[in-house]
């Protein structure tokens, strides 16, 4: 029987990768988004492949609306194998003096109430079967403070931390957590950043359950590009 790879945050790019990796691979794709159109679209690319898939809008922040589309995407495709959750930040992103309660609560919402909305609704199928597989993304500011992505980095460094947490606690059960940080841009054609190559390193992750954490790209470099906007940034002393 098929199993089933459901992609929380689904795009044309990393969720894409991702997607027709596991597809070329007999998985059942089932695509979260919040446009209906465009996850239609990826659709259809994924049925030119051979792949079985379907999407299911919701808007992630919803929290009712993303449990409402995990549960037709079981009712479709049959229990949810694995659980992939990368969706882009969205929202105003704030360097660190002038994040509000309001743009940290935001990405907040999106990146861990989100995450923890989704994995709380197939954790206990997942615990029922004793297996399955649960892949959080995050970017390279939850390893590294960069203060003009202050709010993101805040809600991704929780994500992050989750996600080792959880890796601890249900490997026992026969369930692999594993995070990805994106330490680069998502380039077609561009090596490892092709997301077909990053498809391949989640695939990799899922099938050897070795690892909690898989970083793409290179966290020094991101390390030398905040020091340098740290000492150009001109120096002010207004309160935000």
């Amino acid at each position: 029987m098929a199993k089933t790879l459901v992609v929380v945050g689904a795009g044309p790019g990393l969720g894409m990768g991702v997607a027709r990796t596991f597809g070329r691979r007999g998985f059942k794709v089932g695509l979260i988004a919040r446009t209906k159109a465009k996850l239609e679209d990826l659709v259809a690319e994924l049925a030119g492949l051979g792949v079985t898939a379907a999407a299911f809008p919701a808007d992630i922040r919803d929290h009712e609306s993303l449990t409402a589309a995990l549960a037709a995407a079981e009712s479709a495709m049959g229990p949810i194998d694995v659980l992939e959750f990368s969706p882009s930040p969205t929202g105003p992103i704030t360097h660190a003096a002038g994040t509000t309660v309001a743009s940290a609560t935001a990405q907040y919402e999106l990146h861990v109430r989100g995450a923890v909305a989704a994995v709380r609704h197939v954790l206990p199928g997942m615990r029922a079967r004793g297996n399955g597989t649960l892949l959080l993304t995050t970017g390279v500011s939850s390893m590294i403070p960069a203060p003009f992505l202050a709010n993101v980095g805040m809600a991704m460094s929780g994500l992050r931390n989750w996600a080792h947490a959880l890796h601890a606690e249900l490997g026992p059960e026969g369930i692999y957590v594993g995070t990805v940080t994106i330490a680069s841009g998502i380039v077609p054609g561009d090596g490892e950043t092709d997301p077909d190559a990053i498809g391949a390193r989640y695939y990799s992750m899922y099938e050897r359950r070795d690892r909690v954490e898989e970083i793409i790209g290179d966290p020094g470099a991101f390390q030398a590009l905040v020091d340098e906007q740290v000492r150009v940034a001109p120096r002010t002393h207004s309160c935000p």
